[in-house]
């Protein structure tokens, strides 16, 4: 499998995982996909966090994760799966109010991010059962604890 993941860090925080960790995270997600993939992954702040959610789902504030499904009529397919947008500060936060480890969240919400750039997602209560079981495969796969607890919300 080819993939081509370009990783900007808008985010300078010392707590943003190793580009090695972020392409291990994102590989499990996509499975034994063969197609070639190409996506990007920009770790941000609470501010640009807040003007994307704004201006893309109408929701006030930062959050953790905003998955951007590549669109477009093109006469071949392309590669391109889309764009994950990643707010450090709220990932760590979620972590620390979570009581699970920093790493085993960033891992989950990369995964998550590519799991709705690949047409998943959690509307309804049976997608979001069918989201939460393969995300805790994957998860307990990379020996990761299974992410969601009676008081874990995704957003």
């Amino acid at each position: 499998m080819s993939i081509s993941i370009d990783i900007q860090r808008a985010d300078t925080s010392e707590e943003i995982p190793s580009n090695v960790s972020i392409n291990r995270w994102v590989k499990s997600a996509l499975g034994n996909n063969d197609d070639p993939v190409e996506l990007s992954i920009r770790v941000v702040g609470e501010q640009e966090s807040a003007e994307l959610n704004l201006r893309y789902r109408g929701k006030s504030g930062a959050t953790n994760v905003l998955s951007f499904p590549f669109s477009a009529v093109t006469p071949e397919p392309l590669p391109i799966l889309g764009d994950l947008v990643v707010c450090a500060p709220i990932v760590t936060l979620e972590a620390q109010q979570q009581h699970k480890a920093l790493e085993a969240h960033w891992a989950h919400m990369i995964i998550h991010g590519v799991l709705h750039l690949l047409g998943h997602d959690h509307e309804n209560d049976h997608d979001a059962q069918t989201m939460e079981i393969l995300e805790t495969e994957i998860l307990l796969g990379l020996n990761y604890p299974a992410p969601y607890t009676e008081t874990t919300e995704h957003n």
